[in-house]
């Protein structure tokens, strides 16, 4: 799972769904000149240097535990824990016992089943997925002209939207639906064409392991344990989850591995509060995995193995060559999919593949670097982990690996006279496309971009702002970060940036017109608040003094004043909704709630009385006999109201708060 804060409280949940993909930037400068390492570190000293850099991030951080693996050279090199799974009764992390939830690390045991059956003939990549599905789980064309193929959603480039509120997640088993069931009542809309765009998707990995269990004829946990975990030892690897047996479900978790489990939890005011857990079961081939430090070792060392450890062979030289080979690249610079696998652009050059991992309270990622013969594992199991997953392979290769950095980048004074061309706000494609979630999407996924006095780009995001600096010409789109590492494409038309992309590839964020901005959302609602508030105090003036007015005119001015109560209340529920949210959990699991749906329904009531309302306009203007009509200042102030009404029920209408009927 990948998650990514939404709103100023809604942060975090954003980061939780969308993970590490959800930072700022993409792709890398040109690699330099090849390098010889220094040679592998003394486990002493590597172990020091772990112990400095995870117990700094877990004080600065608060993370209440971290597990962490490091193989290389066919070995492993370090595997540790830090600090707490359990706070009451108090459990250290074991790293050979303690079991992390690893999130989307979990979809590379899913290609890997995959292209076993592609190895044996039983799938082909350039398939339809269709082909492979049972008929309720099959994906309608939908107008599309063409099909979703196998490899499609190895690549995220299936075309669908993404959603996660009030399903991708649950903390009672009672709502925990069989994966085909889940599958099938929680189908994403298609937004675009197979291949046009990357858009990391947690479905179209689900609907891959559906597609094997399918073909198999074996329930998808079952097939994890016969093909990959159990041929390698891995006795502390499951996707099976704590839950009481049903007939419909997978078989829950061993006991006495349910009893290993970290809990997960969030850093309060008070303290650690320990979450409740997170099943992920009715989705399981794209998130459901639970491992330790250890398991994860020795599946590196598989994966650096080409498919073989120990004289176990999990996958044969076709799957392993499809893991080193990367799928075509949504544009130049921009790292790619290795059929599941993940490119990271690492210091000195390297390229890192491999996963990231994120639920509500576990972040965790696994960074293989097959140059190196280098495998780095860590999860940790608190909301606040994300910086310290995200960044400690890098962090190792930098330490003991790259060569010294050379000269900082620089600012570009060309960059200056191109700046209209960057420019502006742009907002992730990887979010809801409809309805309340997508109002949500909107709030929290823009990305603005501008350019500095000194020539470069900051970007600023919900993560926060990070610094760029043009690679060669700017018009090239391509930039790398202060840090050396990280960098920045831009796709250009007709001199105008219209996209740039995610740091692994696998999120385009899209340039955005002023009506899809925030700063226009604001405006409208504060407009609309005066407006409301001027509506309600001339009722309540009449109501004190006897106004001329037709009959025609008396209703008319009750129907907006109805509107103006209407937004009003709207506007309170919206604002006590966002304000309420403590632990963006309660989002995930109680999506949409109440607030919103009241909020969202009082919306759609004034917006339909805002549409109704220019029937009025030529009535009130023409009005009664003169000495029964409003003034011509009463006729302008109620036009004008008429027209910032219906101008914001439109534009909720474009963002998706009216439909409190969505999930």
């Amino acid at each position: 799972m990948k998650a990514s804060r939404r709103t100023a409280r809604l942060i975090i949940l954003a980061g939780a769904l969308m993970s590490a993909t959800a930072a700022v930037g993409a792709g890398a400068p040109a690699a330099p000149a090849r390098f010889a390492p220094a040679g592998s570190p003394a486990p002493a000293e590597l172990e020091a240097f772990m112990d400095g850099v995870v117990g700094q991030a877990m004080a600065r951080d608060h993370i209440a535990g971290a597990a962490v693996s490091v193989v290389r050279n066919g070995a492993v090199a370090l595997k540790k824990g830090y600090g707490f799974a359990s706070l009451d009764p108090y459990r250290p992390v074991d790293p050979d016992r303690t079991l992390f939830r690893i999130g989307s690390i979990s979809k590379t045991f899913t290609w890997i089943v995959v292209l076993r059956q592609v190895e044996a003939g039983r799938m082909r990549l350039d398939a339809p997925i269709n082909l492979y599905l049972p008929e309720a789980l099959r994906i309608p064309d939908q107008g599309y002209k063409q099909p979703i193929r196998v490899r499609d959603l190895m690549n995220h480039t299936p075309g669908f939207e993404d959603r996660a509120l009030g399903q991708l997640f649950e903390r009672d088993y009672r709502r925990v639906r069989p994966l085909e069931v889940y599958l099938r009542q929680e189908r994403p809309r298609r937004v675009r064409e197979p291949e046009a765009l990357v858009s990391y998707s947690n479905y179209g990995a689900a609907l891959a392991g559906a597609a094997v269990a399918e073909v198999t004829g074996k329930p998808f946990e079952t097939l994890v344990e016969t093909d990959i975990t159990g041929p390698l030892g891995l006795a502390r690897t499951t996707f099976r989850e704590p839950h009481p047996l049903a007939r419909d479900r997978p078989a829950p978790i061993a006991p006495a591995l349910a009893a290993e489990m970290s809990e997960g939890y969030r850093w309060t005011a008070d303290g650690w509060r320990r979450r409740p857990f997170e099943y992920i079961g009715q989705i399981a081939p794209a998130g459901a995995a639970s491992s330790t430090a250890g398991d994860m070792a020795r599946y590196m060392l598989m994966l650096l193995g080409g498919g073989a450890l120990g004289g176990v062979r999990v996958y044969g030289q076709a799957a392993a060559a499809a893991f080193a080979s990367p799928l075509p690249r949504p544009a130049p610079g921009v790292p790619a999919f290795r059929h599941g696998l993940m490119e990271e652009r690492l210091p000195g050059g390297l390229t890192g593949v491999g996963h990231d991992g994120a639920t509500l309270s576990f972040f965790s990622s696994m960074v293989l670097v097959p140059e190196l013969n280098l495998g780095v594992f860590v999860s940790t199991n608190t909301d606040s982990g994300a910086a310290l997953a995200g960044a400690l392979a890098a962090r190792i290769v930098r330490e003991f690996d790259a060569p010294p950095p050379g000269s900082p980048p620089r600012g570009s004074t060309a960059l200056l006279a191109d700046r209209a061309a960057f420019e502006a706000v742009y907002l992730t494609d990887r979010r809801a496309y409809g309805g309340l979630e997508s109002f949500v999407d909107r709030l929290i996924g823009a990305a603005r971009v501008r350019v500095t006095e000194d020539g470069r780009l900051v970007v600023a995001d919900r993560e926060g702002a990070r610094r760029f600096s043009p690679i060669g010409l700017p018009a090239a789109g391509r930039f790398v970060a202060d840090d050396g590492v990280g960098a920045l494409v831009f796709q250009l038309a007709h001199g105008q940036a219209r996209r740039f992309f995610a740091p692994s590839g696998a999120t385009a964020f899209e340039r955005v017109g002023y009506l899809g901005q925030t700063g226009a959302l604001i405006l409208l609602t504060a407009l609309t608040a005066l407006a409301s508030l001027a509506a309600v105090a001339d009722l309540a003036a009449r109501a004190r003094r006897d106004f001329r007015e037709s009959s025609t005119q008396r209703r008319a001015g009750l129907v907006q004043t109805t509107q103006a109560v209407l937004w009003l209340i709207a506007m309170g529920l919206f604002g006590a909704w966002a304000t309420g949210v403590g632990d963006p959990a309660t989002v995930v699991y109680g999506w949409p709630g109440l607030l919103l749906v009241l909020a969202s329904s009082c919306a759609l009531l004034a917006a339909m009385m805002a549409a109704l309302t220019p029937v009025f306009l030529p009535l009130i203007w023409r009005g009664g006999r003169r000495v029964d009509s409003w003034t011509g200042g009463r006729k302008a102030r109620f036009t004008l109201t008429a027209l910032v009404f219906l101008a914001y029920a439109v534009l909720l209408a474009f963002w998706g708060a009216l439909e409190p009927w969505s999930r």
